[in-house]
């Protein structure tokens, strides 16, 4: 059975490696690749992120970069949380 990923699972992804990028960022590409999601379906979640003030796009040269806010840390941090705290009842987010 293939097991598909929630929104709420690609926004914890998609903060995750951004984080992990530190604070030089991270590129288009680079997310892309190691949030395994396509052009479209990323562009709609960058969005949506960088309207909730998630993460900022920083914008030098032509090229996106994203880094993540300390909202972004603190809702990667809740979500980690409340994961945590479902798994130990048995329950999948």
């Amino acid at each position: 059975m293939v097991s598909y990923r929630t929104s709420m699972q690609i926004v914890c992804d998609l903060l995750t490696v951004t984080e992990q990028s530190g604070a030089k960022g991270i590129n288009v590409t680079a997310l892309l690749t190691k949030a395994n999601l396509s052009h479209s379906r990323l562009s709609k979640f960058i969005e949506n992120l960088t309207g909730a003030g998630l993460i900022n796009k920083i914008e030098f040269d032509g090229k996106n970069t994203f880094v993540i806010t300390p909202k972004g840390r603190q809702y990667l941090e809740t979500y980690t949380q409340f994961q945590s705290l479902a798994d130990s009842f048995g329950l999948e987010l």
